[in-house]
């Protein structure tokens, strides 16, 4: 019996790896430098095959706008303790998601990211998941049928 998936939000700044970065190198990076302990633990319980929110920080654009997989579980780096998954791009969102607009949303009030803002890497429940990728039009690769808007045909992202 395998392991319940489980859904984690990732915090960066656009300047330091960005969206179209993680989409470089076949789509899949490191995801280290997590000095904060709290956020490690968090690293250390992702299991392959978890879902992740790709959040652009910084003070021009706090928003989801993709959304990675666990490819490798937590491994050390050194003797100092420090480590990291392996991450893999999975799609980019329909529509990326705001800060703001999210926390106008009565269904994420209990969000870990508006309670712990300072923290690189927050646990997602399930129905904040769902919520977010509701609000963004879902995310390419999510196997949801959707209508192109200029030809009227459906597209299977």
């Amino acid at each position: 019996m395998g392991k319940e998936k489980q859904y984690w939000l990732l915090k960066t700044e656009p300047g330091e790896s960005s969206w179209e970065d993680q989409a470089a190198n076949n789509g899949i990076t490191k995801w280290d430098g997590v000095k904060n302990k709290q956020a490690q633990k968090y690293l250390k319980s992702m299991n392959l095959d978890d879902l992740c929110f790709f959040y652009h920080s910084g003070a021009k654009a706090r928003r989801v706008v993709g959304v990675v997989k666990v490819v490798r579980k937590w491994y050390s780096e050194g003797e100092d303790g420090d480590g990291a998954v392996d991450v893999k791009v999975i799609g980019e969102m329909r529509r990326p998601i705001d800060l703001k607009e999210m926390k106008g949303e009565e269904g994420l009030k209990g969000f870990a990211l508006f309670r712990q803002p300072r923290l690189s890497v927050v646990p997602v429940s399930e129905d904040v998941w769902l919520k977010v990728c509701d609000l963004g039009g879902g995310f390419e690769g999510d196997g949801v049928v959707v209508e192109d808007d200029e030809s009227g045909d459906e597209v299977d992202d």
